[in-house]
């Protein structure tokens, strides 16, 4: 640790492992589950190996969150490494107990700890953090880069084609008459991460995979200013060539500033499944 304001993030992120690097941001990994073994996320198992053995393994895996010990174990390394303040941009509170994990290890802590509701997850959280990295590096404080995070998170455009709705109703979160209608029908949903709550919504499905592509291609960029610089990502569960295909046809046609691949955190890839493909983003 290099820097006087320390920055925090989960392992939801999605964000390039260079980027963690070049701009010195911690990590704080979320556990996978697989019946009675436990793993942190991208430190005992990378996303690749994740996705292989969820085709494979008859358990279904579930995840749990960082505690507050372990973050407080995270804030003294911190401030040991001679950081004065830490800023803490986390997934959403209505999608996990992370954020208040940190928010019960930051009170009391010797250091200041500001801890920010990502209201997002993934990219949606990666974007965040970006933003408040480059600001500090501008030479910003902790005000300025909370600002640019909130700045990016009111504005972040996030679709998900999901494959199957089978792995939501394994994680509870759907009804067995809609995972019937699954199976029948073999629909293709579009979910969506809302940035006012950060609460996931749910758009129209399609019939077929390919139908699925071409509306969430639609509307995504129905949802940004194409005028304007736009940074955009690339998710996948595990289908890479897809991937490639859309980031070709993105920058074809709309030449964002930014744009990435990256595959998919296993702890999201628990409730989304396997072949998941995702656009995240936003245009300043």
């Amino acid at each position: 640790m290099t820097q006087r304001i320390a920055i925090v993030t989960d392992s939801t992120c999605d964000l390039p492992v260079e980027w963690r690097k070049k701009y010195d941001i911690t990590v704080i990994p979320l556990t996978i589950i697989f019946g009675e073994e436990q793993l942190l996320d991208g430190v005992d198992i990378s996303a690749q190996t994740f996705y292989d053995r969820l085709g494979a393994d008859d358990i279904h895996p579930t995840t749990s969150q960082p505690t507050p010990k372990d973050f407080t174990e995270i804030f003294q390394r911190i401030k040991k490494s001679g950081a004065d303040e830490i800023v803490c941009i986390l997934i959403s509170s209505a999608m996990s107990g992370t954020l208040a994990s940190a928010q019960q290890a930051g009170e009391g802590f010797s250091i200041p700890v500001h801890v920010h509701d990502g209201r997002n997850n993934s990219m949606g959280l990666g974007w965040q953090v970006m933003a408040a990295a480059r600001v500090r590096e501008a030479g910003g404080g902790v005000k300025e880069m909370i600002t640019a995070a909130e700045k990016v998170r009111d504005k972040m455009v996030f679709q998900i084609l999901l494959d199957t709705i089978v792995y939501l109703s394994k994680g509870g979160r759907i009804g067995d008459a809609v995972k019937l209608v699954d199976s029948v029908l073999q629909i293709k949903p579009i979910v969506n991460v809302k940035p006012d709550t950060g609460t996931v919504g749910v758009g129209l499905p399609a019939r077929s995979r390919k139908a699925g592509k071409k509306n969430l291609y639609k509307n995504f960029f129905k949802q940004l200013d194409t005028n304007k610089p736009m940074h955009i990502t690339v998710l996948h569960n595990n289908v890479p060539e897809e991937a490639q295909e859309l980031a070709e046809k993105i920058r074809e046609e709309f030449h964002p500033d930014e744009l990435i691949i990256q595959i998919v955190s296993p702890i999201l890839g628990v409730h989304t499944g396997p072949r998941a493909l995702a656009l995240c983003g936003y245009s300043e």
